[in-house]
């Protein structure tokens, strides 16, 4: 059970690598890097490739680790014990599934993605460390232990929001996606937008990594915005030459694609303010 990337997903070599050896491990694969490089859809890749379905469990910064496992509704059976329902007298028609659960009753082994784990509280991934290394857990109210029948790779995600404890860390297999270079994004690019002309291919690139470079930019555009622009570029017909800047037009085209704050648009615009001042 080997990933070599797919024709959807331009995997580097260091990247296959890191998913190899957690399988081969069976240890969780926790993948860092900016938002927008790829991390959410490298576990969706990952199943397609291997052929094997995938659980997903979004976290929020309110989600709980117990969520994970299941939810005792015990609103729900005193409810219903009121009413006289004949539900009450089985305490496993309140108790809801969670997507641990899911994944540890699963026929056949499958891709568990934990996406964005940082977003929860500090606590959520050391709630999670015995389940995750003995891939069991035990529901209280009915007395029963959960195990895994077939060890899911894990693969979770963060966006390095927040650090993460040292206990957790050292049961992962750590991955960080570095920004693809021009060549990658090129590959990238190729998946998306095929056919794409040479000239406004390098054009464009050229002038996203200088966005990229500027100084005091405050987020910076992502693969994922930059696939965006060369979409509206495309579809507005503009070509290498309709894209190129002078110093007075330093914002550019369609630029709404990749410069998500006012702050960062103000910067360009001063830039160009400065650039006409000097001429």
């Amino acid at each position: 059970m080997k990933f070599q990337g797919t024709d959807a997903y331009i995997a580097t070599d260091d990247l296959k690598v890191a998913v190899n050896a957690a399988v081969t491990l069976e240890r969780p694969l926790l993948v860092k890097g900016e938002p927008g490089t790829g991390k959410t859809e490298l576990a969706r890749q990952v199943a397609q490739a291997l052929g094997l379905e995938m659980i997903e469990w979004n976290i929020k910064s309110t989600t709980k680790a117990q969520q994970g496992l299941y939810e005792y509704d015990a609103v729900s059976r005193l409810r219903d014990s009121q009413l006289g329902d004949e539900r009450v007298h089985d305490v496993a028609n309140y108790i809801k599934k969670g997507k641990l659960w899911q994944a540890f009753e699963a026929d056949q082994k499958l891709v568990l993605l934990i996406d964005e784990i940082d977003k929860a509280d500090i606590e959520f991934p050391n709630d999670l460390l015995q389940e995750i290394d003995k891939m069991e857990f035990h529901v209280y109210e009915t007395g029963k232990t959960i195990r895994a029948r077939h060890r899911p790779i894990v693969i979770i995600t963060s966006n390095n929001e927040k650090e993460l404890p040292d206990a957790f860390l050292r049961r992962c297999f750590f991955h960080y996606i570095r920004f693809p270079d021009v060549e990658t994004m090129k590959k990238i690019v190729e998946v998306h937008h095929p056919g794409i002309k040479d000239a406004l291919l390098t054009t464009a690139l050229t002038q996203f990594y200088e966005i990229r470079e500027q100084a005091g930019l405050k987020k910076k555009p992502s693969t994922s915005e930059v696939l965006d622009w060369l979409k509206l570029i495309l579809a507005e017909d503009l070509t290498a030459e309709d894209l190129k800047r002078d110093g007075a037009d330093a914002l550019p085209k369609l630029h709404g694609a990749l410069l998500k704050n006012e702050q960062d648009v103000h910067l360009f615009e001063r830039l160009a303010f400065m650039a006409r001042r000097q001429r």
